[in-house]
């Protein structure tokens, strides 16, 4: 799944970067983007659905999840479209839960080196510390809660109720503190990050 906002520029680099035969579908949200997302996005038949307002990032992933449950998916992958992760490690997210050593498996640019795929500096020190505090009050050992980019299985999914998460970003760490509590295995496997700009 693909939680978009006018992402025109890059949704088509980052769905050729995905490995061929890794998925059985994709499904894009457009959350009301002003440029050509939603044109591009059926131009690459992905299946799509179309916010005709702005519901938030969380939001977003809501309908994103709901829709792939719906379609019957068994594992579902959240890919941001702006081609900031790295899609070619998409069947490595996979392969935990399909083996069933995982429910959850988290790409983490902490356990990479995120300083050198360009992210800022103020974000890396603002990732560690908050990273820090939520492991120290959940009693976790995460290298990273912030990851837009995360496989689950159907089951964690279908355990936790995520429409009572925020519509914001604070949706992504609400989840993952949704299946800890519900006792969910996860996992946690290196990503790059390419930053062109910030």
């Amino acid at each position: 799944v693909m939680p978009a906002y006018n992402a025109s520029l890059t949704l088509e680099k980052t769905y050729r970067e995905i490995p061929e035969g890794s998925y059985d579908a994709i499904v894009l949200v457009d959350d009301a983007s002003k440029d050509d997302t939603v044109r591009i996005a059926r131009e690459l038949n992905l299946i799509v659905e179309v916010h005709p307002v702005n519901k938030g990032y969380g939001g977003n992933q809501k309908t994103c999840y709901s829709r792939a449950l719906r379609e019957g998916a068994d594992i579902i992958v959240m890919l941001h479209p702006d081609n900031q992760y790295d899609p070619s490690i998409v069947p490595d997210l996979v392969a935990p839960i399909a083996a069933g050593d995982a429910d959850v498996v988290l790409a983490s640019r902490m356990l990479g080196h995120p300083l050198h795929g360009g992210m800022p500096l103020y974000k890396f020190i603002a990732n560690k510390w908050l990273t820090f505090v939520e492991n120290l009050v959940l009693g976790t050992g995460f290298s990273e809660f912030h990851t837009g980019y995360r496989a689950f299985s159907r089951k964690a999914l279908q355990s936790v109720n995520f429409f009572s998460n925020s519509d914001d970003f604070v949706f992504d760490n609400e989840i993952l503190v949704q299946l800890h509590i519900q006792g969910m295995r996860i996992k946690e496997i290196p990503v790059t990050t390419r930053y062109a700009h910030d």
